[in-house]
């Protein structure tokens, strides 16, 4: 699996999610002030425009989560296979991220 391909994906994902929740809230706004002033059918058609953006919402969110949940797996386990395979590598590396962090926070 490519990282740079699984980042983009990421942020385009994100990105329709930002999209779908603006597009609900500014439907969410004119149903609000829809119900101000009117009462009857537009009311009724604003109802179920919004449901569905909603509804549509939740889904591109669950989707959205599914790949987060897919990737974080995939990633533990190729992880896991590393350390298996290279322990000692391993340990120089966590050792080698542990100096460095300590580091920047011990300048602070």
């Amino acid at each position: 699996m490519n990282t740079e391909s699984s980042f983009t994906d990421a942020s385009a994902s994100r990105e329709k999610i930002k999209s779908d929740l603006k597009t609900v809230f500014a439907d969410m706004d004119e149903y609000l002030r829809a119900t101000a002033s009117h009462t009857g059918e537009k009311i009724g058609v604003m109802r179920e425009r919004l449901q569905e953006q909603l509804h549509h919402a939740k889904d591109r969110l669950a989707d959205t989560r599914d790949v987060v949940v897919d990737k974080t797996k995939h990633a533990a386990r190729a992880t896991d296979e590393y350390v298996h395979d290279n322990p000692w590598r391993a340990v120089g590396i966590a050792a080698g991220v542990g100096l460095i962090v300590g580091l920047l926070i011990g300048r602070r």
